[in-house]
């Protein structure tokens, strides 16, 4: 009998001992997977001054800084660090999956999207603008592009938001990364370009002679950090990091660094209000 008794108890010890060895429930935290000192982060490879990746491999960018910053505050360095592409249409499903373990990737917070993800931060806000030609006198803002072709991203909602407020005559044309869009642009193959200023303005800098923004930003987009729903201390955590890294200047810092050189006003920092 007292074999019998003891053998439920040395099953439920040896058991809860594999558990732990496996990192148990708390892996599908943020901060369990962080204790490995190895996260996998989805960025944007294509957007100037905000997350690039270089010719040279490296990944560079205001959002790639608050993205190391954040890391670090869980635990892990740069080193442990796996740089996963997030393109517009595919942020959601890569957090859902747990193919990231989160997106810092010019990601407004929106209703719609915190039915999916939860949202720390925000840790950046900006406006809708619109990217022309530089030699291009017509399009002064999102009310000029009736009868012109506008790009914009799959998965974004920037264009549609154009049509719906300023011009019902546009022509809508999406291609899969923002570059492709500028490539476009550039080659006369759409007549402007829409979505957050901050980006566009990443693209204006690096070709100061070809490009130009118009108008004055006519939306609000708040850039949050997006992990998974129902992680409420990996949100807490992260938005914790968001605040020091504010505090500490850092914050300040990295914006300079990164986007200073561009045709954009430098916002102060938002107030942290998803936590």
């Amino acid at each position: 009998m007292l074999s019998r008794r003891l053998l439920p108890a040395t099953a439920l010890v040896t058991a809860l001992s594999l558990l732990a060895a496996c990192g148990g429930a708390s892996d599908d935290t943020l901060s369990g997977k962080a204790d490995d000192g190895e996260l996998t982060i989805g960025i944007r490879f294509d957007q100037p001054g905000l997350g690039q990746r270089r010719l040279d491999g490296k990944y560079v960018g205001f959002d790639v800084d608050v993205a190391k910053y954040v890391a670090a505050q869980l635990g892990v360095d740069e080193a442990g660090i796996t740089w996963r592409e997030a393109r517009s249409a595919d942020r959601e499903k890569l957090i859902e999956s747990g193919e990231v373990d989160f997106v810092v990737a010019t990601y407004s917070i929106t209703d719609k999207r915190k039915e999916q993800v939860s949202f720390a931060g925000p840790y950046f806000e900006t406006g809708q603008g619109v990217l022309v030609r530089f030699t291009d006198d017509e399009i002064s803002g999102p009310e000029t592009l009736n009868g012109k072709k506008l790009c914009s991203v799959t998965g974004s909602t920037s264009a549609q938001k154009v049509k719906e407020q300023f011009a019902q005559d546009v022509q809508l044309v999406e291609y899969g990364q923002y570059s492709d869009c500028v490539i476009a642009l550039l080659a006369a193959n759409v007549d402007a370009v829409t979505t957050d200023e901050v980006i566009l303005a990443g693209y204006v800098a690096e070709n100061p002679e070809l490009l130009k923004l118009v108008g004055t930003p006519f939306t609000t987009e708040r850039y949050g950090i997006g992990l998974a729903k129902a992680d409420a201390k990996g949100r807490a955590d992260v938005s914790a990091a968001i605040e020091k890294m504010v505090g500490s200047g850092e914050w300040r810092s990295a914006l300079e660094r990164n986007i200073g050189q561009a045709d954009v006003r430098l916002p102060e920092p938002p107030k942290v209000t998803e936590k």
